[in-house]
């Protein structure tokens, strides 16, 4: 599962980017991934709460992506990936004047439920369901 978590100034955001910049990032999975995987969470965070450097800061941006569902094998695929993340960020940081940063973490797809079941492998049977129907649910493994 894709979970990026994206920690930026106070209204940085208003609710209309969150959630068109949370469709975009779906975006960047949807052909393969089911969408319920990608979670976008969008943590506010006081100016007296965020230093870059030792300084307070209201002008940077912080993207923290896992991946589980899959890992990016490959120098070209990694920059692909990178490059579509900026494709999708630029617009609300970059554009309007943040300093950002963003960082990858894949961890073990073994270690990963989803309401009590276990992901089904990529591209089974079972993963395709749940692409279709765009929820989990019981499966023969």
């Amino acid at each position: 599962m894709p979970m990026w978590k994206i920690y930026h100034p106070e209204n940085a955001f208003s609710d209309e980017d969150k959630q068109q910049l949370a469709q975009n990032i779906t975006q960047l999975y949807a052909s393969f991934l089911p969408k319920f995987y990608v979670n976008v969470f969008f943590q506010s965070i006081s100016q007296n709460n965020f230093y870059i450097g030792g300084q307070a800061s209201n002008d940077f941006v912080r993207v923290a992506i896992d991946h589980i569902a899959r890992a990016i094998k490959g120098h070209d695929a990694q920059q692909q990936f990178l490059t579509a993340c900026t494709q999708v960020l630029n617009p609300y940081v970059h554009n309007r004047g943040f300093r950002w940063e963003l960082h990858v973490n894949e961890t073990s797809f073994e270690l990963w439920t989803i309401n009590g079941l276990k992901p089904p492998l990529p591209n089974t049977t079972a993963e395709a369901k749940w692409k279709q129907e765009n929820k989990p649910s019981a499966y023969e493994e």
